[in-house]
């Protein structure tokens, strides 16, 4: 499946929330992530202009802080960062809203948050006081997304970071995958259809797509060809 991430700080502009919108409706990727690892107010203006745009494309909280809960939305990725031992992180921010996010009546999707080295400190690591497990480790990486499993969540993201100068690579995402039964959603780093096709050979079950079409939209095509033609070849296997 794929995954277009939206982050609310850089996503502004009317113009760009139509098109963007409106090039999401016309060629469906799987799920649109609204969230930002730097943006400290709600994401509900942003859903709100999406929906009339999207043609019925599930809207998901990819939240970087409790603060960016907008209740109009689908679901949410009710993430804890287990790559990382900052408390506030791991549990405290989810204890924080707990409350709001339950009595909203949203679908909660738990999820473990695993950053990887992508060649350059992400914005994630940044927010969080956190350092990426680096890729040269997938035993650990991979370790921590089964621990993640066993101890109940019904997700793993592997994450290089916005705008990463290095993907999880293929074995890394291979490795993570023959661990765990669960989800795996990876992002970071993709830009090209190539990259993303490679990540769900590996054996994601999502691909997110983010920094790159924040830049050019107009490439989601590519991205959504790709991904149906893979689609197609499972099929006829």
């Amino acid at each position: 499946m794929l995954a277009v991430l939206l982050d609310p700080e850089k996503l502004t502009d009317e113009a760009e929330i139509c098109r963007i919108g409106r090039l999401i409706g016309l060629h469906r990727p799987d799920f649109v992530f609204v969230g930002g690892s730097t943006y400290f107010s709600s994401v509900s203006p942003l859903v709100k202009a999406l929906r009339p745009l999207i043609d019925g494309v599930p809207v998901v909280l990819f939240p970087g802080h409790p603060s960016q809960f907008a209740p109009e939305a689908d679901a949410l990725l009710f993430l804890t960062l287990i790559s990382g031992k900052n408390p506030e992180t791991l549990f405290g921010q989810q204890a924080a809203s707990a409350r709001r996010v339950k009595d909203s009546g949203i679908e909660t999707i738990s999820m473990g948050y695993i950053l990887v080295d992508g060649g350059k400190e992400s914005a994630a690591a940044r927010a969080t006081g956190t350092t990426a497990i680096s890729a040269s480790e997938p035993e650990t990486i991979a370790d921590t997304a089964l621990a993640g499993e066993m101890l109940g969540l019904h997700s793993i993201y592997l994450e290089a970071g916005s705008g990463a100068a290095v993907p999880a690579g293929a074995g890394l995402i291979a490795r993570v995958r023959d661990s765990i039964a669960c989800p795996l959603i990876v992002g970071g780093g993709i830009h090209t259809p190539e990259q993303a096709e490679a990540a769900w050979l590996a054996g994601a079950d999502i691909v997110v797509v983010g920094n790159h079409l924040e830049q050019f939209p107009e490439d989601l095509p590519l991205f959504s060809s790709a991904r149906n033609s893979l689609k197609n070849q499972q099929i006829k296997i």
